[in-house]
C-alpha cells in the first residue's frame, strides 16, 4: 500500500481468507487500513487532487458502495468467500495480461469506478479497478497515492461504522488488530523507501503472481467445502 497506493486489502483478504472468515478479516484489518491511509496522507496530504477526488471518485464510487453494503447482507458468507476468490483470478489475470492496461473510455471508466465501490462494499477491494481509470489521469506516483489513499480513508470510515453497527467489531478483533500495529509500522517505512527507488510496474506483477494462485486456491476450496 505504502509503496504502489492500493493492494494491502486485497493481499490481505486474498491470504487470510484462507484461515478465517472474510468478515472476521475484514473486522481485523480495516482499523489498520485506515491508520495507515491517515498517516500517508497526513505526510503528503498537499498532492491530493482534491477536485478529481470530490468531483469524480466519491460520488461515483459511492453509488457502487452503497450497493455493495446492502448486497453483502443476502449473500451467504461461503459463496461471498467464492465470488471474492474469483474475482481475485480474474483482476490478476488482467494484470498480467495486460488488459488493464488499454485506457478505458467514458463509460467504461464511470462503469469501472461504480463497480470499484461495489467490490469495495462487498470486500474493501475496490483499488485495483478505480486504479485502471484513475491511473492515467494523475500519472504522478506521488498525487496519485495520495489521492487514492484519501478514498481508502473516507470509505474505510464509512466501512468501520457499518462492522461496529454489525456487531463484527469485538474486543477480539481489535486485540487482533493491535498485534498488527508493529508489522504494519515496518512495512509502511519500507514501503516508502520502495515507492521512492522502485517503479511499481514489475512490483505489482509480482504481487498479481501471488494473487493469481491464492485466489485460485481460495476459490476451489470454498466451492468443493460447499
Amino acid at each position: 500500500e505504502a509503496t504502489a497506493g492500493f493492494g494491502a486489502t486485497v493481499v490481505t483478504v486474498t491470504l487470510a481468507s484462507h484461515l478465517m472468515p472474510v468478515e472476521e478479516v475484514l473486522a481485523t484489518f480495516m482499523p489498520l487500513n485506515v491508520a495507515l491511509a491517515m498517516w500517508i496522507l497526513v505526510r503528503h496530504h498537499a498532492l491530493v487532487d482534491r477536485r478529481l477526488l470530490l468531483g469524480r471518485i466519491l460520488p461515483t464510487m459511492g453509488l457502487g458502495f452503497a450497493l455493495g453494503l446492502a448486497l453483502v447482507d443476502y449473500l451467504g458468507h461461503p459463496w461471498l468467500k467464492a465470488a471474492f476468490g474469483l474475482f481475485v483470478v480474474a483482476l490478476s489475470i488482467g494484470e498480467l495480461t495486460g488488459v488493464r492496461e488499454h485506457p478505458p473510455g467514458p463509460w467504461a471508466g464511470r462503469g469501472a469506478m461504480v463497480g470499484a465501490g461495489l467490490i469495495h462494499g462487498l470486500f474493501a477491494c475496490g483499488g485495483p479497478l478505480l486504479v485502471w481509470v484513475v491511473g492515467r489521469e494523475l500519472p504522478d506516483k506521488g498525487r496519485f497515492r495520495a489521492t487514492l489513499q484519501a478514498v481508502w480513508l473516507v470509505l474505510g470510515v464509512l466501512l468501520l461504522s457499518r462492522y461496529a453497527q454489525a456487531g463484527h467489531l469485538t474486543p477480539t478483533t481489535l486485540t487482533h488488530s493491535a498485534w498488527l500495529v508493529f508489522p504494519l509500522l515496518i512495512a509502511t517505512r519500507v514501503g516508502e523507501v520502495v515507492h521512492r527507488r522502485i517503479a511499481p510496474g514489475p512490483f505489482r506483477k509480482g504481487v498479481f503472481t501471488l494473487l493469481l494462485f491464492a485466489g485460485g486456491s481460495l476459490a476451489v476450496r470454498t466451492i468443493l467445502s460447499t
